[in-house]
């Protein structure tokens, strides 16, 4: 591991901690996406810029008119709703499949999933979700500046190289990503599965290399991510036991599980995968599970079990949608010689 990865492994600990301690310190509602923005504009991307921050922006931007807007105006009318939810993700990930404006079409599609899914549920209020994803968005890009000046980059980074995709790749991804998130969507908007965010996130992430090729391993390494991060959570509540409403020792426990698993996440290459995965979940099981009277063991085990599930049945989907798209020319996934 280079000096360059130990730094970053050093911003995406201390700046998801330092998220998660501002929002329960303020007793802000929905804690959990204070801390998983930081984490992923820390862990998906080694560097902040303006074109990053733009990006970062303009996705929240974009989320916030289109579930004020349309979900206001259509959110009552299922078969409309999902074809506009549909456009939506197929313009996304046309974007990330392209290449410069990958993390626009990666934030737009995660966040548009979950808040569209909480806002599914009649004693959640849909302003104070808005509300707070831009909060978190605004403080996701401080704590990610912040963080950069403290620990800069020791040397300057090589730029990653750009894959030229022929236009039926594109189509290919583009439709492959789209389908199987559209019924994502469908499926948390008519289940009650408020527990199952990190299964919700599992489902998009593994999207994230766009085909077949790259979603089977993904989907490994995320079920064996998060059952590293869920063990490490059950021992960490042990560990804290009654002490767990300590904020301070809290904020530590975090650091440091975020730290290990930073580290797994830099010698997977910084891509989303295991690390990445175990850092997703260790972040929600504190942000949302990790109370003195709360069962985080029945919590760790219903995420594992449910984001297994969750993962087998996206990867079957996957690999139909693959074969599907793959008998005809116009978006067949091209084989690098």
């Amino acid at each position: 591991m280079s000096q360059n990865d130990l730094r970053q492994c050093l911003r995406i600990a201390f700046g998801t901690a330092l998220g998660f301690f501002i929002s329960k310190w303020m007793g802000w509602q929905n804690g959990v996406f204070f801390s998983i923005t930081p984490a992923l504009l820390l862990g998906l991307v080694p560097i902040i810029n303006r074109h990053i921050i733009l990006q970062f922006i303009g996705s929240t931007l974009v989320v916030t008119v289109f579930v004020a807007v349309v979900y206001g105006i259509f959110g009552h009318h299922p078969v409309p709703m999902t074809l506009l939810v549909a456009g939506l993700f197929a313009l996304m990930f046309r974007e990330m499949s392209k290449g410069p404006l990958f993390l626009f079409g990666a934030m737009g599609v995660v966040n548009t999933s979950i808040t569209l899914h909480f806002a599914s549920y009649a004693d959640i209020s849909i302003d104070d979700l808005l509300m707070t994803n831009g909060v978190a968005t605004f403080l996701a890009i401080g704590i990610g500046l912040l963080m950069h000046t403290v620990f800069p980059d020791v040397e300057p980074r090589a730029a990653r190289p750009q894959t030229e995709k022929s236009h039926s790749a594109i189509r290919h991804e583009t439709l492959l990503s789209t389908m199987i998130a559209t019924l994502s969507f469908v499926v948390f908007q008519c289940l009650d599965l408020r527990d199952s965010l990190s299964a919700q996130l599992a489902t998009l992430l593994i999207l994230f290399p766009m085909n077949w090729r790259g979603a089977a391993p993904a989907g490994w390494n995320r079920a064996l991510g998060t059952l590293l991060g869920c063990n490490l959570g059950l021992i960490i509540q042990l560990v804290l036991m009654n002490y767990s409403n300590q904020l301070v020792f809290v904020a530590f426990a975090l650091w440091l599980s975020l730290m290990l698993f930073a580290r797994y996440h830099m010698l997977e290459g910084g891509v989303s995968a295991g690390g990445f995965s175990a850092i997703t979940t260790v972040i929600v099981l504190f942000a949302q599970y990790l109370a003195p009277d709360h069962d985080m063991v029945y919590s760790a085990l219903y995420r594992f079990s449910s984001l297994s599930v969750a993962v087998l049945i996206t990867l079957c989907l996957i690999y139909l949608m693959h074969l599907s798209l793959n008998r005809f020319h116009s978006t067949k996934l091209e084989t690098p010689a």
